[in-house]
């Protein structure tokens, strides 16, 4: 049925340039003390009611353990928000140097297990190998 053309009626809608959802933070404390909470629990059901007093899903607590596991409590603190610091020039140089570096140690490599199976060859062979004395050169 049609409301009546004398009652006026206003939508309210929201201003798309400050309906920014904003992502909830936590503390350091609070998850220490959340995770001591969730810890003590012994009862069935207990770290679910923690879960619901605090508006917390099982996910915060799974991350939180894990990031206190791979970084002690320093783990536990806030990051600072934005991207990670991209790689500088110099980065990109030292990466470029190790990979030469491996590359030249895999190539020496094969040329000491080159010149062992050489020296085998003329031991089987019951060839001598030339001497090299201190002063000459090939």
């Amino acid at each position: 049925m049609p409301k009546p053309p004398s009652v006026e009626t206003t939508e309210v809608v929201a201003d798309p340039a400050n309906d920014r959802r904003q992502r909830r933070r936590f503390s350091g404390e609070y998850k220490r003390r959340v995770l001591a909470e969730a810890a003590a629990c012994r009862g069935r059901g207990e770290v679910a009611a923690l879960l619901r007093k605090e508006s917390l899903y099982s996910s915060h607590l799974t991350d939180w353990r894990k990031q206190l596991g791979a970084h002690g409590d320093a783990g536990l603190d806030a990051k600072p928000p934005g991207r990670k610091p991209t790689r500088d020039e110099r980065d990109r140089v030292i990466e470029r140097l190790e990979r030469e570096k491996a590359k030249l140690e895999r190539e020496m490599l094969v040329a000491r297990k080159l010149i062992e199976l050489a020296g085998k060859a003329h031991e089987i062979l019951g060839v001598a190998l030339p001497s090299l004395e201190d002063g000459e050169k090939l």
